[in-house]
């Protein structure tokens, strides 16, 4: 325990009496450990001021005004997506509006601006055919989607907390254009699979044997060789899984969008970002180690690139408010023998092709056009 959460702890246990101190520690940490890190905050809405044809103006947020292409989404399962900035001025913003798929956008709708510019599968999203299967996991089917191609290596993507299968749709059509097969898994904890035993992630450290199931399934199916691709902690899932999978000769390479990397760093952050306190985040840290009895020194090393075997690209914003971006700098330094840092300045956590699309594909297929 650090001096500064023990200095929280002793103050917090005095002035509130221990039983209403350890109930308050369970609700500070309750988002980031159900989600497993990484989706405690939620940033304000905007409001729409006005419209006019292929545009929207919004009040100015640090969502509203960030470089790229986002969704904005509002009650009744609205959907459009805007693009560029066009002009900021009066704390207002206008944004190219590429298309309103969903809902009614109106003046006065409050929307949330959000990375999930495509939704549905990758036949509703993107027309590119598919086959939903599922993979055998220790606690039952993890459904997946899985694409075909030529290649013997495989792509098997894992989503990051807070999000599902989704958000893996944006790289579907490189990967397909390198005529890669995919498979995008789930794990457990989803909104379509079975829980862990305690209904709480663990941050990879349970997670990595349903992503070991699905290297196992890609293997049966004829993989040669499997890329693992994850996003926030699913990345970390998939450093769990390339650290202690059975089959880890077989892990050709490692994509990692915003790997969650200094635990203790990234929960502190999420529980002081939720609730607007630096000492209710050291006392969420605090609650959320003991209830997930996720292994530190373990996850350091894990984090560290210590068992790491192959090639990996780490993308990284250099602005990221969840995931430090010293850790991503540190692994990249630490193991350049085989870690390749991206840095994407000014994008939030795994949203890094939101903020530029072009820069983030190319280093995608520069970096595995040698793993093909």
């Amino acid at each position: 325990m650090r001096w500064g959460t023990a200095a929280v702890v002793a103050a917090a246990a005095a002035g509130t009496g221990v039983a209403a101190f350890l109930a308050l520690g369970r609700r500070v940490s309750e988002q980031v450990v159900r989600s497993g890190g990484g989706a405690a905050f939620v940033p304000p809405p905007a409001v729409v001021r006005a419209l006019g044809p292929g545009r929207v103006v919004l009040t100015a947020t640090p969502d509203t005004v960030r470089r790229g292409q986002y969704a904005l989404e509002w009650d009744g399962d609205g959907h459009a997506v805007v693009g560029e900035v066009l002009e900021e001025r009066g704390g207002l913003v206008t944004r190219r509006l590429e298309r309103a798929e969903q809902g009614t956008l109106a003046v006065g709708t409050e929307v949330r601006v959000t990375p999930r510019v495509l939704r549905g599968d990758p036949r509703t999203a993107l027309g590119l055919d598919h086959t939903e299967i599922a993979v055998a996991g220790d606690l039952g089917n993890l459904p997946a989607w899985r694409t075909a191609g030529v290649r013997g290596t495989w792509v098997v993507l894992v989503h990051g907390p807070g999000a599902d299968r989704e958000q893996a749709l944006p790289v579907l059509p490189l990967l397909h254009a390198l005529r890669l097969p995919t498979l995008t898994v789930s794990y457990r904890g989803d909104r379509d699979t079975a829980p862990s035993a305690d209904g709480l992630g663990h941050f990879g450290e349970t997670e990595w044997h349903d992503v070991d199931a699905a290297v196992r399934y890609a293997l049966a199916q004829g993989a040669g060789k499997v890329v693992l691709y994850g996003w926030s902690v699913g990345a970390t899932i998939a450093l769990h899984t390339a650290a202690r999978s059975t089959w880890r000769e077989r892990i050709a390479g490692l994509v990692l969008d915003s790997p969650v990397l200094d635990w203790n760093g990234t929960v502190r952050r999420e529980t002081t970002r939720a609730w607007s306190s630096p000492a209710l985040g050291e006392l969420g840290a605090l609650a959320a180690q003991g209830r997930t009895g996720v292994d530190l020194a373990d996850f350091a090393r894990i984090a560290s690139g210590a068992d790491l075997s192959s090639p990996a690209l780490l993308l990284h914003s250099p602005d990221d408010p969840v995931a430090p971006w010293a850790a991503a700098r540190r692994l990249a330094e630490e193991r350049d023998d085989l870690v390749s840092l991206h840095p994407v300045p000014q994008a939030e956590h795994a949203a890094l092709r939101n903020a530029d699309p072009a820069g983030y594909d190319e280093a995608l297929r520069r970096f595995l056009t040698p793993l093909l």
